[in-house]
């Protein structure tokens, strides 16, 4: 099926963003009932970046795309298409994408969001992978980002350690079929859409002082069903986009997981065969960024010497949905 398509992609430049204040693990024990050992022996962060109170998912954006756009060589006015992957928009509507192009001065893209949580930038990558297939575009930004402590109940000691603010982006451009994105999978269930969610702000539950008082604005989560299925989706979404691809794991140069837990990232490695120095990791730094997630880590790994030009890369993802995904790159 690949073959037949008139145009492959890669990614031309990579780029990602963090905001400068870093909270620590200690500084987290003096506002929730947690310790640094606590924190670090389940989840293997050690701090998280957040973003200033005038600082927003677009600003977070724009940074990181500007950057890839450096790093691809080429003008935002070159720019087809934005897609950012959110689910922190800067507001309800319009979307975070067309404030991003506004900012960037991108004047001749279309642009809207997607919202496949953790899962997003993957999403985005197979969704402008279609458009440059096809034919209707040349040059697409693709931006995974997130301003998550704005939606994190710090009274929640099982929720507010882990998640942190920061954006990544990758521009794609036409290239030859066969290079660039080999193959990407995408998968979701909605049966376990509760067990990861943001209960208020939508048309089901509009803000309100009910739901203001009941924290239904903050995100909730069940953290030992989040776990199971995590573990299981991106060991099945790995094993499937391989398999497309024609390659094996010993092929794989580098593999980027989700980071959203070290003991997540550890058992799906060993589910997957996958050699300890072949997992790119930057989750003690970072925390958990949603769709920033990969983005950051791939951009990272790149800059890192860590993964060369003719790598095979493997990135794959879970996020609320529930949703999950899995990518080839050549790089």
């Amino acid at each position: 099926m690949i073959a037949s398509l008139p145009h492959g992609c890669f990614i031309a430049g990579i780029g990602a963003y963090v905001p400068s204040r870093v909270l620590t693990n200690a500084e987290l024990e003096k506002l929730v009932d947690t310790s640094d050992d606590w924190i670090t022996s389940r989840t293997g962060i050690k701090e998280r970046r957040m973003a200033a109170d005038d600082e927003f998912t677009s600003d977070l954006a724009a940074k990181a795309a500007t950057a890839a756009l450096a790093d691809a060589g080429i003008a935002a006015a070159e720019v087809d298409l934005i897609i950012v992957a959110t689910i922190t928009p800067d507001m309800p509507f319009p979307a975070t994408a067309c404030l991003v192009q506004q900012k960037i001065g991108a004047t001749r893209a279309a642009a809207f969001d997607l919202e496949a949580a953790c899962t997003g930038f993957i999403y985005a990558l197979e969704v402008a992978r279609q458009f440059i297939h096809s034919g209707t575009y040349q040059t697409v930004l693709i931006i995974g980002a997130e301003k998550l402590s704005s939606i994190i109940d710090w009274e929640d000691r099982n929720t507010c350690v882990l998640f942190g603010d920061g954006a990544g982006a990758a521009v794609l451009r036409r290239c030859p079929v066969g290079r660039g994105v080999r193959a990407v999978r995408l998968g979701s269930d909605g049966t376990k859409a509760d067990i990861l969610s943001m209960p208020g702000g939508g048309s089901r539950c509009p803000a309100t002082e009910q739901s203001v008082k009941s924290r239904a604005h903050y995100l909730r989560m069940e953290g030992k069903e989040v776990f199971k299925s995590a573990v299981g989706a991106m060991c099945t979404a790995a094993r499937e986009v391989m398999a497309i691809a024609q390659v094996e794991m010993s092929g794989i140069r580098c593999v980027i997981p989700h980071q959203a837990n070290r003991r997540i990232i550890d058992a799906v490695g060993e589910r997957l065969g996958v050699a300890p120095d072949q997992v790119f990791v930057n989750l003690h730094k970072y925390g958990n960024t949603s769709a920033a997630s990969v983005a950051v880590a791939l951009q990272e790994a790149v800059s890192s010497g860590r993964v060369q030009r003719g790598d095979l890369v493997l990135i794959v993802a879970f996020g609320a949905g529930l949703t999950w995904g899995a990518a080839v790159l050549e790089w």
